[in-house]
Protein backbone atom coordinates (compact mmCIF):
# COMPACT_ATOMS: atom_id res chain seq x y z
CA UNK A 1 0.00 0.00 0.00
CA UNK A 2 0.82 3.73 -0.87
CA UNK A 3 2.59 5.46 2.38
CA UNK A 4 0.18 7.93 4.25
CA UNK A 5 1.76 11.35 4.90
CA UNK A 6 0.81 12.52 8.12
CA UNK A 7 0.57 16.19 9.11
CA UNK A 8 0.09 17.14 12.52
CA UNK A 9 -1.26 20.59 13.00
CA UNK A 10 0.86 22.03 16.50
CA UNK A 11 0.23 25.76 15.95
CA UNK A 12 -2.96 26.20 18.42
CA UNK A 13 -2.75 27.92 21.69
CA UNK A 14 -5.60 26.63 24.20
CA UNK A 15 -6.80 28.51 26.26
CA UNK A 16 -9.33 26.25 27.77
CA UNK A 17 -7.16 24.48 29.89
CA UNK A 18 -6.17 27.38 31.29
CA UNK A 19 -3.60 28.12 33.89
CA UNK A 20 -1.50 25.30 32.63
CA UNK A 21 -2.09 25.79 29.00
CA UNK A 22 -1.26 29.46 27.80
CA UNK A 23 0.63 31.37 24.99
CA UNK A 24 4.59 30.46 26.03
CA UNK A 25 3.65 27.16 26.45
CA UNK A 26 0.03 25.70 24.87
CA UNK A 27 -1.35 23.05 25.74
CA UNK A 28 -0.45 20.01 23.19
CA UNK A 29 3.08 20.57 24.99
CA UNK A 30 1.43 19.44 28.24
CA UNK A 31 0.77 16.02 29.73
CA UNK A 32 -2.31 16.45 30.57
CA UNK A 33 -3.29 13.19 30.14
CA UNK A 34 -0.14 10.62 31.15
CA UNK A 35 3.58 11.39 30.87
CA UNK A 36 3.68 12.41 27.78
CA UNK A 37 2.28 15.80 25.92
CA UNK A 38 -0.79 15.23 23.45
CA UNK A 39 1.93 16.19 20.68
CA UNK A 40 4.25 13.27 21.69
CA UNK A 41 1.27 10.58 21.74
CA UNK A 42 0.05 11.82 18.35
CA UNK A 43 3.41 11.69 16.90
CA UNK A 44 4.06 7.82 18.44
CA UNK A 45 1.02 6.99 17.40
CA UNK A 46 2.16 7.23 13.50
CA UNK A 47 5.26 4.47 14.72
CA UNK A 48 3.99 1.90 11.81
CA UNK A 49 4.37 1.34 8.03
CA UNK A 50 1.80 2.97 6.20
CA UNK A 51 3.12 6.15 7.33
CA UNK A 52 5.35 8.02 5.55
CA UNK A 53 7.62 10.44 7.84
CA UNK A 54 5.27 13.14 9.29
CA UNK A 55 5.34 17.12 8.72
CA UNK A 56 4.54 19.66 11.74
CA UNK A 57 3.35 22.39 11.25
CA UNK A 58 3.53 24.79 13.73
CA UNK A 59 3.66 28.58 14.96
CA UNK A 60 7.13 30.59 14.51
CA UNK A 61 7.38 30.57 18.25
CA UNK A 62 7.26 27.23 19.38
CA UNK A 63 9.67 26.06 17.15
CA UNK A 64 12.47 24.69 19.34
CA UNK A 65 9.63 23.75 21.82
CA UNK A 66 8.47 20.98 18.72
CA UNK A 67 12.35 20.15 18.33
CA UNK A 68 12.92 19.21 21.84
CA UNK A 69 9.68 17.17 21.99
CA UNK A 70 10.56 14.98 19.08
CA UNK A 71 13.72 14.35 20.57
CA UNK A 72 12.77 13.61 24.07
CA UNK A 73 10.56 10.15 22.76
CA UNK A 74 13.51 10.06 19.59
CA UNK A 75 11.25 10.61 16.61
CA UNK A 76 11.77 12.85 13.88
CA UNK A 77 10.17 15.13 11.74
CA UNK A 78 9.46 17.66 9.43
CA UNK A 79 8.88 20.82 11.21
CA UNK A 80 7.24 23.81 8.62
CA UNK A 81 6.64 26.90 10.76
CA UNK A 82 3.93 29.57 10.17
CA UNK A 83 5.34 33.34 10.60
CA UNK A 84 1.97 34.09 11.53
CA UNK A 85 -1.33 32.87 12.93
CA UNK A 86 -4.07 31.71 9.95
CA UNK A 87 -6.90 29.19 11.60
CA UNK A 88 -6.67 25.57 9.80
CA UNK A 89 -7.27 26.20 6.56
CA UNK A 90 -4.64 27.69 5.23
CA UNK A 91 -2.04 25.21 7.61
CA UNK A 92 -4.47 22.50 5.12
CA UNK A 93 -3.61 24.36 2.16
CA UNK A 94 0.39 24.44 3.01
CA UNK A 95 0.27 20.70 3.92
CA UNK A 96 -1.48 19.94 0.50
CA UNK A 97 0.66 21.93 -1.32
CA UNK A 98 3.24 20.35 0.17
CA UNK A 99 2.87 16.84 -0.71
CA UNK A 100 2.15 17.60 -3.89
CA UNK A 101 5.28 18.66 -4.83
CA UNK A 102 5.91 14.86 -4.06
CA UNK A 103 3.02 13.75 -5.83
CA UNK A 104 -0.10 15.50 -6.70
CA UNK A 105 -1.53 11.41 -5.45
CA UNK A 106 0.21 11.84 -2.01
CA UNK A 107 -2.99 10.29 0.78
CA UNK A 108 -2.46 12.81 3.52
CA UNK A 109 -3.72 12.43 7.23
CA UNK A 110 -4.47 15.36 8.73
CA UNK A 111 -4.19 15.27 12.45
CA UNK A 112 -4.34 17.98 15.72
CA UNK A 113 -1.53 17.58 18.07
CA UNK A 114 -3.61 18.42 20.82
CA UNK A 115 -6.03 15.26 20.81
CA UNK A 116 -6.08 12.30 22.20
CA UNK A 117 -6.98 8.77 21.10
CA UNK A 118 -7.17 5.86 23.54
CA UNK A 119 -7.22 3.31 20.63
CA UNK A 120 -4.22 4.11 18.11
CA UNK A 121 -4.48 0.92 16.53
CA UNK A 122 -7.77 1.73 16.15
CA UNK A 123 -6.81 5.22 14.32
CA UNK A 124 -4.42 3.52 12.28
CA UNK A 125 -6.91 0.94 10.99
CA UNK A 126 -9.68 3.64 10.19
CA UNK A 127 -6.71 5.44 8.30
CA UNK A 128 -6.20 3.03 5.92
CA UNK A 129 -9.73 2.58 5.06
CA UNK A 130 -9.62 6.19 4.68
CA UNK A 131 -6.86 6.42 2.40
CA UNK A 132 -8.58 4.31 -0.01
CA UNK A 133 -11.64 6.21 -0.18
CA UNK A 134 -9.09 9.51 -0.60
CA UNK A 135 -7.23 7.94 -3.71
CA UNK A 136 -10.57 7.78 -5.21
CA UNK A 137 -11.15 11.55 -4.51
CA UNK A 138 -12.82 11.93 -1.32
CA UNK A 139 -11.97 14.36 1.37
CA UNK A 140 -12.62 12.07 4.23
CA UNK A 141 -13.26 13.10 7.98
CA UNK A 142 -13.12 10.93 10.70
CA UNK A 143 -17.03 11.26 12.40
CA UNK A 144 -16.38 10.19 15.99
CA UNK A 145 -19.47 7.77 17.54
CA UNK A 146 -20.93 10.27 20.68
CA UNK A 147 -20.53 8.52 23.92
CA UNK A 148 -23.05 11.48 25.19
CA UNK A 149 -25.25 14.54 24.01
CA UNK A 150 -22.17 16.84 23.78
CA UNK A 151 -21.95 20.44 22.96
CA UNK A 152 -18.87 21.50 22.68
CA UNK A 153 -18.84 19.70 19.59
CA UNK A 154 -20.39 19.84 16.36
CA UNK A 155 -22.06 17.01 14.36
CA UNK A 156 -21.90 15.47 11.15
CA UNK A 157 -25.00 13.89 9.34
CA UNK A 158 -23.69 10.56 7.49
CA UNK A 159 -25.24 10.40 4.08
CA UNK A 160 -25.32 7.73 1.06
CA UNK A 161 -22.78 4.65 1.38
CA UNK A 162 -19.77 4.98 -0.61
CA UNK A 163 -17.79 1.33 0.29
CA UNK A 164 -17.38 -0.41 3.25
CA UNK A 165 -17.57 1.50 6.22
CA UNK A 166 -16.92 5.24 4.61
CA UNK A 167 -20.34 6.83 3.42
CA UNK A 168 -21.11 10.36 2.09
CA UNK A 169 -21.25 13.55 4.57
CA UNK A 170 -24.20 15.01 3.96
CA UNK A 171 -24.25 18.18 6.44
CA UNK A 172 -22.14 20.08 9.22
CA UNK A 173 -24.24 21.21 12.22
CA UNK A 174 -23.00 23.35 14.51
CA UNK A 175 -22.75 23.04 18.56
CA UNK A 176 -26.09 22.52 19.42
CA UNK A 177 -27.65 23.11 22.80
CA UNK A 178 -28.21 19.41 25.28
CA UNK A 179 -31.78 18.15 23.79
CA UNK A 180 -30.61 19.24 20.14
CA UNK A 181 -27.43 17.08 20.83
CA UNK A 182 -29.76 14.51 22.05
CA UNK A 183 -32.03 14.50 19.13
CA UNK A 184 -28.82 14.24 16.66
CA UNK A 185 -27.42 11.19 18.46
CA UNK A 186 -31.24 9.05 18.23
CA UNK A 187 -30.98 9.97 14.43
CA UNK A 188 -27.08 8.54 14.30
CA UNK A 189 -24.73 11.82 13.54
CA UNK A 190 -21.31 11.86 14.81
CA UNK A 191 -19.00 13.97 16.14
CA UNK A 192 -16.43 16.30 13.95
CA UNK A 193 -13.03 15.22 15.03
CA UNK A 194 -11.44 18.16 12.82
CA UNK A 195 -9.11 15.26 11.33
CA UNK A 196 -9.20 14.68 7.71
CA UNK A 197 -7.83 12.22 5.21
CA UNK A 198 -6.92 13.53 1.67
CA UNK A 199 -5.41 13.26 -1.49
CA UNK A 200 -3.24 16.65 -2.25
CA UNK A 201 -4.33 17.42 -5.24
CA UNK A 202 -8.21 17.27 -4.38
CA UNK A 203 -7.48 19.38 -1.70
CA UNK A 204 -5.88 22.11 -3.53
CA UNK A 205 -8.79 22.13 -6.01
CA UNK A 206 -11.22 22.99 -3.47
CA UNK A 207 -9.19 25.39 -1.99
CA UNK A 208 -8.31 27.40 -5.18
CA UNK A 209 -12.10 26.91 -5.98
CA UNK A 210 -13.78 28.15 -2.80
CA UNK A 211 -10.87 30.18 -1.23
CA UNK A 212 -8.48 30.93 -4.36
CA UNK A 213 -6.82 33.88 -1.85
CA UNK A 214 -5.72 31.21 0.65
CA UNK A 215 -4.35 28.65 -1.89
CA UNK A 216 -2.48 31.64 -3.89
CA UNK A 217 -1.23 32.29 -0.95
CA UNK A 218 -0.24 28.99 0.31
CA UNK A 219 1.44 28.37 -2.38
CA UNK A 220 3.38 31.92 -2.85
CA UNK A 221 4.42 31.16 1.07
CA UNK A 222 5.95 27.88 0.00
CA UNK A 223 7.46 28.84 -2.98
CA UNK A 224 9.85 31.44 -0.64
CA UNK A 225 10.17 29.44 1.98
CA UNK A 226 13.59 29.57 3.78
CA UNK A 227 15.53 26.59 5.45
CA UNK A 228 16.65 28.23 9.18
CA UNK A 229 18.44 25.60 11.31
CA UNK A 230 16.13 22.57 10.76
CA UNK A 231 12.96 24.09 9.92
CA UNK A 232 11.19 25.37 7.18
CA UNK A 233 9.87 28.99 7.45
CA UNK A 234 6.81 29.38 5.51
CA UNK A 235 7.40 33.62 3.83
CA UNK A 236 5.81 35.52 6.19
CA UNK A 237 4.53 38.57 3.46
CA UNK A 238 2.89 35.63 1.48
CA UNK A 239 1.53 33.72 4.40
CA UNK A 240 0.02 36.80 5.85
CA UNK A 241 -2.29 37.47 2.53
CA UNK A 242 -4.04 34.05 3.74
CA UNK A 243 -7.57 34.73 5.23
CA UNK A 244 -8.38 33.65 8.27
CA UNK A 245 -10.75 30.84 7.66
CA UNK A 246 -11.06 27.26 9.25
CA UNK A 247 -10.80 24.03 7.00
CA UNK A 248 -14.41 24.10 8.07
CA UNK A 249 -15.70 26.54 6.39
CA UNK A 250 -13.58 26.89 3.68
CA UNK A 251 -13.96 23.91 2.22
CA UNK A 252 -16.01 20.99 3.93
CA UNK A 253 -18.85 22.54 4.61
CA UNK A 254 -19.30 23.68 0.60
CA UNK A 255 -17.17 20.74 -0.88
CA UNK A 256 -19.71 17.80 -2.80
CA UNK A 257 -16.26 15.96 -2.38
CA UNK A 258 -17.22 15.79 1.72
CA UNK A 259 -16.97 11.80 3.03
CA UNK A 260 -17.04 10.19 6.53
CA UNK A 261 -15.94 7.14 7.76
CA UNK A 262 -16.96 5.98 11.71
CA UNK A 263 -14.51 6.15 14.59
CA UNK A 264 -14.78 4.49 17.70
CA UNK A 265 -11.12 4.70 18.94
CA UNK A 266 -11.81 6.97 22.51
CA UNK A 267 -11.20 10.20 21.11
CA UNK A 268 -11.35 13.33 22.99
CA UNK A 269 -10.10 16.82 22.02
CA UNK A 270 -9.56 17.56 25.46
CA UNK A 271 -11.43 20.63 25.53
CA UNK A 272 -11.93 21.80 28.93
CA UNK A 273 -10.91 20.57 31.86
CA UNK A 274 -13.59 18.31 32.47
CA UNK A 275 -12.44 16.34 29.87
CA UNK A 276 -9.04 16.03 31.13
CA UNK A 277 -10.50 14.82 34.76
CA UNK A 278 -12.80 12.08 32.08
CA UNK A 279 -9.29 11.36 30.41
CA UNK A 280 -8.12 10.76 34.37
CA UNK A 281 -7.92 7.54 36.62
CA UNK A 282 -9.89 8.25 39.19
CA UNK A 283 -10.70 6.46 42.59
CA UNK A 284 -14.22 4.99 43.78
CA UNK A 285 -15.70 8.42 44.35
CA UNK A 286 -14.67 10.02 40.97
CA UNK A 287 -11.57 11.36 42.46
CA UNK A 288 -8.11 12.29 40.85
CA UNK A 289 -5.06 13.42 42.07
CA UNK A 290 -1.99 14.87 39.37
CA UNK A 291 1.12 16.12 41.44
CA UNK A 292 0.74 17.30 45.14
CA UNK A 293 -2.76 16.65 46.22
CA UNK A 294 -5.03 15.74 49.16
CA UNK A 295 -9.15 15.36 48.56
CA UNK A 296 -11.20 14.66 51.44
CA UNK A 297 -15.06 14.09 51.49
CA UNK A 298 -15.48 15.09 48.35
CA UNK A 299 -16.84 13.57 44.69
CA UNK A 300 -15.88 13.45 41.36
CA UNK A 301 -13.10 16.23 42.09
CA UNK A 302 -9.69 17.17 39.68
CA UNK A 303 -6.52 18.13 41.62
CA UNK A 304 -3.35 19.26 39.95
CA UNK A 305 -0.52 20.59 41.44
CA UNK A 306 3.12 20.23 40.40
CA UNK A 307 4.55 22.31 43.16
CA UNK A 308 2.23 23.30 46.14
CA UNK A 309 0.23 21.30 48.40
CA UNK A 310 -3.59 21.57 47.08
CA UNK A 311 -6.36 20.10 49.35
CA UNK A 312 -10.16 19.87 48.71
CA UNK A 313 -12.57 19.43 51.55
CA UNK A 314 -16.79 18.86 51.11
CA UNK A 315 -16.93 19.87 47.61
CA UNK A 316 -18.31 17.91 44.78
CA UNK A 317 -17.72 18.26 40.83
CA UNK A 318 -14.76 21.10 40.83
CA UNK A 319 -11.32 21.18 39.37
CA UNK A 320 -8.60 22.76 40.91
CA UNK A 321 -5.77 23.80 39.37
CA UNK A 322 -2.46 25.00 40.75
CA UNK A 323 0.46 26.68 39.07
CA UNK A 324 3.28 28.72 40.23
CA UNK A 325 1.57 32.08 39.99
CA UNK A 326 -1.96 31.37 39.45
CA UNK A 327 -4.72 29.03 40.53
CA UNK A 328 -8.53 27.81 39.06
CA UNK A 329 -10.94 26.49 41.09
CA UNK A 330 -14.51 26.12 38.48
CA UNK A 331 -16.79 23.83 38.53
CA UNK A 332 -17.48 20.88 35.71
CA UNK A 333 -20.98 22.96 34.68
CA UNK A 334 -18.81 25.54 33.90
CA UNK A 335 -15.40 23.96 31.92
CA UNK A 336 -16.52 26.25 28.92
CA UNK A 337 -16.20 29.08 30.50
CA UNK A 338 -12.59 29.44 31.01
CA UNK A 339 -11.74 30.89 27.38
CA UNK A 340 -13.74 34.28 28.70
CA UNK A 341 -11.72 34.03 31.84
CA UNK A 342 -8.39 34.61 30.16
CA UNK A 343 -9.66 36.82 27.59
CA UNK A 344 -11.09 39.27 30.88
CA UNK A 345 -7.42 38.61 32.21
CA UNK A 346 -5.92 39.73 28.79
CA UNK A 347 -8.18 42.86 28.71
CA UNK A 348 -6.69 43.66 32.34
CA UNK A 349 -2.96 43.02 31.32
CA UNK A 350 -2.31 40.30 33.25
CA UNK A 351 0.58 38.81 32.44
CA UNK A 352 -0.29 35.77 33.93
CA UNK A 353 -2.80 35.51 30.95
CA UNK A 354 -0.56 34.26 28.74
CA UNK A 355 3.32 33.47 30.26
CA UNK A 356 4.53 31.25 32.23
CA UNK A 357 6.59 32.19 35.33
CA UNK A 358 8.95 29.35 33.56
CA UNK A 359 10.13 30.68 29.90
CA UNK A 360 11.19 27.86 28.17
CA UNK A 361 14.12 29.56 25.26
CA UNK A 362 15.56 26.89 22.99
CA UNK A 363 18.63 26.68 25.05
CA UNK A 364 16.78 25.52 28.28
CA UNK A 365 14.55 27.95 30.23
CA UNK A 366 14.81 30.55 33.06
CA UNK A 367 12.23 31.15 35.72
CA UNK A 368 11.32 34.04 37.76
CA UNK A 369 11.85 33.66 41.31
CA UNK A 370 11.69 37.25 43.02
CA UNK A 371 11.57 40.78 41.82
CA UNK A 372 11.62 43.94 43.30
CA UNK A 373 11.99 47.46 42.20
CA UNK A 374 15.54 47.63 41.13
CA UNK A 375 16.40 43.93 41.64
CA UNK A 376 15.63 40.56 39.95
CA UNK A 377 16.32 36.97 40.75
CA UNK A 378 15.92 33.93 37.97
CA UNK A 379 16.78 30.73 38.11
CA UNK A 380 18.30 29.49 34.78
CA UNK A 381 18.79 25.92 33.96
CA UNK A 382 20.98 25.38 30.37
CA UNK A 383 20.90 22.04 28.26
CA UNK A 384 24.50 20.11 28.08
CA UNK A 385 26.31 21.56 25.38
CA UNK A 386 23.66 24.30 24.88
CA UNK A 387 24.90 28.11 25.40
CA UNK A 388 23.04 31.77 25.02
CA UNK A 389 23.72 34.29 23.09
CA UNK A 390 26.63 36.95 22.88
CA UNK A 391 24.81 39.51 24.33
CA UNK A 392 24.99 43.19 26.62
CA UNK A 393 22.58 44.90 28.80
CA UNK A 394 22.65 48.46 28.82
CA UNK A 395 20.63 49.22 32.02
CA UNK A 396 21.30 46.11 34.42
CA UNK A 397 24.47 44.24 35.96
CA UNK A 398 24.15 40.38 36.64
CA UNK A 399 25.51 38.37 39.10
CA UNK A 400 26.08 34.04 38.30
CA UNK A 401 25.65 31.64 41.19
CA UNK A 402 26.22 28.03 40.02
CA UNK A 403 24.23 25.36 41.85
CA UNK A 404 24.99 22.70 39.72
CA UNK A 405 27.01 21.95 37.01
CA UNK A 406 30.18 24.09 35.40
CA UNK A 407 29.33 27.48 33.37
CA UNK A 408 31.61 28.28 30.68
CA UNK A 409 31.16 32.28 31.02
CA UNK A 410 32.90 34.66 28.33
CA UNK A 411 33.11 38.13 29.67
CA UNK A 412 34.43 40.81 27.33
CA UNK A 413 38.00 39.40 26.02
CA UNK A 414 38.05 36.68 28.62
CA UNK A 415 36.93 32.91 29.76
CA UNK A 416 35.96 31.99 32.87
CA UNK A 417 35.00 28.10 34.22
CA UNK A 418 32.58 28.78 37.14
CA UNK A 419 31.99 26.00 39.58
CA UNK A 420 29.23 24.60 41.52
CA UNK A 421 29.38 27.31 45.06
CA UNK A 422 31.17 29.78 42.73
CA UNK A 423 29.86 32.85 41.27
CA UNK A 424 31.00 35.55 38.98
CA UNK A 425 29.90 39.31 38.49
CA UNK A 426 29.15 40.99 35.23
CA UNK A 427 29.13 44.64 35.50
CA UNK A 428 26.83 46.57 33.42
CA UNK A 429 27.84 46.82 29.90
CA UNK A 430 30.12 44.10 28.97
CA UNK A 431 29.89 41.14 26.70
CA UNK A 432 29.29 37.94 27.48
CA UNK A 433 27.93 34.78 27.04
CA UNK A 434 27.29 31.83 29.10
CA UNK A 435 27.90 28.27 27.88
CA UNK A 436 27.32 24.93 29.65
CA UNK A 437 30.07 22.66 28.47
CA UNK A 438 29.12 19.30 30.80
CA UNK A 439 27.10 16.55 30.47
CA UNK A 440 24.58 17.56 33.01
CA UNK A 441 22.15 20.68 32.92
CA UNK A 442 23.66 23.28 34.32
CA UNK A 443 21.91 25.27 37.17
CA UNK A 444 22.85 28.91 38.16
CA UNK A 445 20.85 31.51 40.39
CA UNK A 446 20.82 35.40 38.25
CA UNK A 447 20.05 38.46 40.47
CA UNK A 448 20.11 41.52 38.18
CA UNK A 449 20.32 44.94 39.44
CA UNK A 450 19.79 48.16 37.94
CA UNK A 451 17.55 50.81 36.44
CA UNK A 452 15.53 48.60 33.87
CA UNK A 453 15.17 44.93 34.00
CA UNK A 454 12.84 44.19 31.05
CA UNK A 455 13.45 41.28 28.53
CA UNK A 456 14.45 43.68 26.07
CA UNK A 457 17.57 45.15 27.25
CA UNK A 458 19.20 42.30 25.91
CA UNK A 459 21.41 42.93 22.52
CA UNK A 460 22.65 40.05 20.85
CA UNK A 461 25.82 40.46 18.83
CA UNK A 462 25.72 36.89 17.85
CA UNK A 463 23.52 33.84 18.45
CA UNK A 464 23.08 30.19 17.28
CA UNK A 465 19.44 30.44 16.56
CA UNK A 466 19.24 33.04 14.63
CA UNK A 467 17.02 35.15 17.01
CA UNK A 468 16.80 38.99 16.13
Amino acid sequence: MTKILPVIMCGGAGTRVWPESRETLPKQFIPLVGERSTFQTTIAMLDDPVFDRPIVISNIDYRFLVADQLREIGARADIVLEPTRRDSAPAVAVAAGLAARRSPSTIVVVLAADHVVRDPAGLVELCKKAASAAADGHIVTLGVKPDAPATGYGYLRPGAPIAGDVSKLDAFVEKPDRATAQEYIDAGYLWNSGNFIFRADVMQEEIAQFEPAIFEAAEAAIDAARADLDFLVLNAESFARAPKKSIDYAVMERTTKAALIPADIGWSDVGNWRAVWELSERDACGNSVRGNGVIRDSKNVHVRSDDTLTTVIGVDDVIVVTTQDAVLVLSHEHGDNVKQLVDQLKRENRREAGEHKRIFRPWGYYQSVDAGQRYQVKRIVVKPGARLSLQKHFHRAEHWIVVKGTAEVGRDNETHLVHENESIYLPIGCVHRLGNPGKIDLELIEVQTGSYLGEDDIVRLEDAYNRG
